[in-house]
């Protein structure tokens, strides 16, 4: 039986609810061969990922979620195989967007309490080690607090974009984040096209502008593709040579329907894909 790897997961250092020795004992567990930790824009959790690495049998591949804009819209790019050497230089770039993120999750909490949701923000912020969250957490905690049923009903509703409250920071162009990892000597990797970029010709489109500025990989495995949408990745990976990747995008308790490296139960990535994307 071959052995499989998760090149796309997060710990409570972004909007996950494992701690990145967690997710190390869980992929140990399941016999995974790697696992990478891609926090959303932050490298903080790495250093001790590392660290917690040394007691497994496990590849831990270092990585970080940037998110990006790409013609108006939100765009995850997957910075894979990051040495520790170069975590200060990402930890710089993404300065800007952290702050802006951060605002944008203070006007949303604010949002929602004049909607009658109201948070505590602060309270939120002390239980993230680096004080970074996301929408997930909201979700999260409007599940808690019983104003929501689930995450899927928060994401959906009152955290939607069309709902009126949430409105995305401004982040580095996609081009420019590709560019940045290109010149780090890491590997830079499209996250979840269908789940963002929705349609085959818009990906084909992206791809055809991302290729020549640098993209090496693209995710063709994850929970949120269609087998459908998984063959034309793959198709689509083919066409335009870049190294297929694929991972559960697991946040443990906030995404409770996805598991470490299966997702939904069907999720099943070679490790051949971690062997192919490691940089010489």
């Amino acid at each position: 039986m071959e052995i499989l790897c998760d090149l796309h997961t997060h710990s409570v250092y972004s909007d996950g609810t494992y701690t990145p020795a967690q997710i190390l004992q869980e992929a140990s567990r399941i016999g995974l061969g790697a696992v990478a930790l891609t926090d959303h824009n932050t490298v903080a959790g790495l250093p001790v990922f590392l660290k917690e690495a040394e007691k497994y049998d496990i590849e831990p591949v270092c990585g970080v979620e940037f998110s990006t804009n790409y013609e108006g819209k939100e765009l995850h790019l997957l910075g894979l195989f990051l040495s520790p050497e170069q975590f200060p230089a990402v930890t710089e770039m993404l300065m800007d967007g952290v702050r802006a993120k951060r605002e944008s999750n203070r006007k949303l909490a604010e949002g929602l309490a004049a909607a009658g949701y109201p948070v505590d923000y602060e309270a939120m912020l002390k239980k993230s080690p680096n004080g970074q969250l996301n929408r997930a957490n909201f979700a999260a905690e409007l599940v808690r607090l019983g104003y929501m049923e689930s995450i899927q009903q928060a994401f959906k509703s009152v955290l939607s974009e069309d709902y009126g409250i949430y409105r995305a920071p401004k982040w580095v162009d996609v081009m420019d984040a590709i560019r940045f990892v290109c010149d780090l000597g890491a590997v830079p990797v499209i996250a979840h096209p269908f789940l963002d970029l929705k349609t085959m010709p818009a990906v084909r489109s992206f791809l055809e502008k991302a290729k020549p500025e640098g993209l090496l990989g693209m995710e063709v495995y994850h929970p949120k593709h269609t087998f459908e949408q998984r063959q034309q990745a793959l198709e689509l990976a083919k066409e335009f040579h870049l190294l297929p990747s694929g991972g559960s995008d697991f946040h443990g308790e906030n995404k409770p329907d996805i598991s470490l490296g299966s997702g939904r139960g069907d999720l099943a990535v070679p490790m051949s894909f971690c062997s192919a994307l490691r940089p010489e």
